[in-house]
């Protein structure tokens, strides 16, 4: 089976933590792993339902204390079957831009670095984990941001590196999927 046809199905059974009537989907894994990809594939497989990216909370200079923004403006308000209304921030800029708003729905993407970091559990009704090879990870990102962006690269990827061995979101992950290939890793046995 197609692995974005057995994660959706997987998915579709999942529950929602206790109250919640969304279930928040989190696709975590380092920078220029395909996490985006993926969650633009999942997303339209499921009916097109909101996809909420860490990149709108964080920047180079916040690449991962962002979080609590994060809480107060989505998890929390789903939490409480409320639409979220957040601030995304504007790369260009280097600030805080529009205004958006997601309605409570059966399903929300959060996708991005740190997507299922440990305080964002409590609110997850699943995990994925892109898990990609460090160099072609960094291919892809100066590819995308151009060479003069190495430092930056070197330095989040140091930050990603702590973030890994402090939350281990491979290990919490429902399912890992090898970014380098897209073959399905492991189903955690529970699902």
């Amino acid at each position: 089976m197609n692995p974005l046809l057995q994660i959706k199905q997987i998915i579709s059974k999942s529950t929602s933590p206790e109250g919640m009537q969304t279930r928040i989907v989190a696709i975590d894994g380092c920078g220029g792993a395909g996490k985006s990809s993926l969650a633009a594939k999942l997303a339209a497989l499921l009916d097109d339902c909101p996809l909420i990216h860490t990149d709108d909370f964080a920047s180079w200079d916040h690449p991962l204390d962002w979080y609590p923004r994060m809480i107060t403006q989505v998890l929390e308000p789903l939490r409480q079957n409320r639409p979220t209304r957040y601030q995304k921030f504007d790369w260009q800029k280097n600030q805080l831009g529009e205004w958006e708003t997601v309605e409570p729905c059966p399903v929300v993407l959060v996708e991005g670095v740190s997507a299922s970091r440990v305080e964002f559990r409590p609110y997850l009704s699943f995990a994925i984990f892109v898990e990609t090879d460090r160099e072609l990870r960094l291919q892809r990102g100066l590819e995308r941001d151009g060479e003069e962006a190495l430092p930056l690269w070197q330095q989040g990827m140091a930050e990603e590196d702590e973030y890994l061995l402090r939350d281990r979101p491979e290990e919490y992950a429902d399912v890992v999927i090898s970014g380098n290939t897209g073959d399905l890793w492991r189903i955690n046995s529970s699902c």
